[in-house]
């Protein structure tokens, strides 16, 4: 049976804007390349859970727009149930602005538009607690984020914290109501504090501190350095896949997306969950824009 996963964040109309590398201040340089492409990091995550063969059902927002009709139109049909988007009139579809380099890094400019104007009136209690799983990132505002997590914790629905970007402290609250977070190495060091290192101590330490929050679990993803895992005192450093990078975006959020796809509801698989989700993530970077890298469950298999 496929698992059922809500997924509460962006949707954002992604402008790509591909350069040799980052202009110094007062340079202009010339792109070679721009497009349009769907993206924001809950649509990211929603359509990789669904490729993974997960019933994902979405709640955000979208303006009453062109780019609003566009992204949900999109959403389903990667398989995405749309029934909890609501439309503001009063504001535009997200937006965001990708500077993507040659050597596959990128740099994102965001403007929240709908995504954060959503309010708890937003939020659809049976959606979330028919599900297995809810996703969120820090795309939307804090106190839905945490409305939400309190309606998943009453249905025993698993919850997990993407807190990208780092835009919003971990209240206690949020912390008791979390799972599983998944900071990259910047998000990570802006929410505890410590300078993040690809160093095992350093790591430790991190993951100790986010475990000090209330949060049992953490997954710290560390790009081509694959990933550090605090599962309370058990701690292991997941070697990346090796692959020639050409682009980022997406890469993860398809990581979260696969990953709650696979967790069994006490994540006793959580070594298992992370290996797929690692090589999700390592085929999508072979590949350039955001939801057209995602893999299919077929393509993992395969890999």
């Amino acid at each position: 049976m496929a698992k059922k996963i809500v997924v509460l964040g962006s949707l954002n109309v992604d402008s790509i804007m591909k350069m040799p590398r980052m202009p110094l201040v007062g340079e202009t340089m010339a792109l070679t390349d721009v497009a349009t492409a769907p993206g924001g990091k809950g649509a990211n995550q929603a359509v990789a859970a669904a490729r993974q063969g997960a019933q994902v059902d979405f709640i955000g927002a979208v303006g009453q727009d062109a780019n609003g009709t566009f992204m949900r139109q999109t959403l389903q049909d990667n398989g995405v149930d749309v029934s909890a988007v609501t439309v503001n009139p009063q504001v535009p579809t997200g937006s965001a602005y990708i500077m993507l380099q040659a050597n596959g890094a990128n740099t994102i400019l965001i403007h929240g538009g709908a995504n954060q104007a959503l309010t708890l009136a937003d939020l659809d209690e049976a959606i979330i607690a028919q599900a297995d799983t809810l996703i969120a990132q820090f795309e939307v505002p804090l106190d839905v984020i945490t409305a939400a997590f309190k309606l998943a914790k009453t249905h025993d629905v698993q919850t997990v914290l993407n807190p990208a970007p780092a835009v919003y402290d971990i209240t206690p609250t949020l912390a008791s109501l979390t799972d599983i977070i998944l900071p990259n190495e910047t998000e990570a060091q802006l929410l505890t504090g410590i300078p993040v290192t690809n160093d095992e101590a350093v790591l430790n330490q991190v993951s100790d501190a986010l475990l000090a929050m209330g949060i049992p679990r953490s997954i710290i993803t560390l790009g081509d350095a694959g990933a550090f895992i605090a599962d309370g005192d058990q701690r292991w450093w997941a070697q990346p896949k090796k692959v020639a990078a050409v682009d980022t975006t997406a890469a993860g959020d398809t990581f979260i997306g696969t990953l709650a796809n696979e967790l069994a509801p006490d994540m006793h698989n959580l070594a298992q969950a992370v290996d797929r989700a690692s090589t999700a993530s390592a085929i999508a970077v072979t590949r350039h824009g955001a939801i057209p890298s995602i893999p299919t469950r077929d393509e993992v298999d395969q890999f």
